[in-house]
This record gives C-alpha cells, sequence and structure tokens, in this order.
C-alpha cells in the first residue's frame, strides 16, 4: 500500500478545480458555502467540474451547518442525483444531540451509494466519543478516510490526537 500524501483541495465549481488539477491536487472535495464549512453542492456544479478535470472528486453530502442529518430524505435523493451527475466519491458524518454517530442516517445515505468511497468529515472532531465512534462505523462500505483535525478547535488544538 502507498504511502504516499494525498494532495485533496477544497473546490466551490468549475474554476476552483480547473486551477486545482493545474496546480498538482490529487483530489478535489467539491462544496458550497464555505461560511458553513462547505455544505452540499448542485448537481449542476458537480457535472460541470466533472466535465472539466480528471481527478478524483470527494462531493460532500452536509445539508446544514452542523452536523446533524436533518431530512434523511432529502439527503439520500441528493446523494443520488449527485452520482447521476458523475460523483463517484463522497464526503459525510452525522451526529446527534448528543454527539453520537447518527448510525441511522448514515447507514440511509451509505446505501444509496452503492459502495463509492466515501470519507467521514469533521464531525469526529464534535463527537462524545471518537473511539466509540470509529467503532460504529468500522467496516462500513466505502468508508476509508476520517476528516479530523484531531479536535474541535483545529489542528493547533488537536495536534497531540493527530501524533497519537
Amino acid at each position: 500500500m502507498s504511502k504516499r500524501a494525498v494532495l485533496e483541495v477544497i473546490a466551490l465549481g468549475v474554476e476552483d478545480a480547473v486551477a486545482a488539477q493545474a496546480g498538482g491536487a490529487d483530489r478535489l472535495e467539491v462544496v458550497t458555502d464555505m461560511a458553513a464549512d462547505g455544505l452540499t453542492p448542485s448537481a449542476a456544479t458537480v457535472a460541470g467540474i466533472r466535465r472539466a478535470v480528471d481527478i478524483s472528486l470527494r462531493v460532500m453530502l452536509r445539508p446544514a451547518a452542523g452536523f446533524g442529518a436533518g431530512d434523511v430524505d432529502r439527503l439520500v435523493r441528493a446523494a443520488g442525483e449527485l452520482r447521476e451527475a458523475g460523483a463517484e466519491e463522497f464526503v459525510l458524518g452525522f451526529l446527534d444531540a448528543g454527539g453520537v454517530v447518527d448510525l441511522a442516517a448514515v447507514e440511509r445515505v451509505v446505501g444509496v451509494l452503492d459502495g463509492c468511497p466515501w470519507t467521514f468529515h469533521r464531525a469526529i472532531d464534535r463527537a462524545a466519543d471518537r473511539d466509540a465512534l470509529r467503532k460504529q462505523l468500522d467496516g462500513m462500505p466505502g468508508l476509508d478516510t476520517y476528516l479530523t483535525a484531531g479536535a474541535s478547535g483545529g489542528v493547533d488544538e488537536g495536534l497531540p490526537v493527530l501524533l497519537a
């Protein structure tokens, strides 16, 4: 297995995606609304980016700021639309009000991804128990990455966790 680092760059649209690929990005995380730390982009945006670049795209499935799943039926529909638009990799992660993984929501969304690779995003940094969350997600189809800063306050605060 390769230990080569993957350079993943945020892309909000086609212009970002083209520039990121030209600059050496290996993969894009496609989102909208960075003021909310990245939300689900439109299928049209994903389709345009997919036509413009040939690197991997991880598309955000996050309906609103925070880490609640919200309307899971809406998320499932969005996942299907994004797949039709060319998305083959995703970023998602949902917690309940107590900071526990919303396993029912994750399982429903992952079910429509049909084995596509996906990242559990920074919701892990807000989890009540990171280790319990990882155990609950262990073996989930397609899960291949966790996106974490090590702590909710960011990398400076989370560095000891990341180093461990």
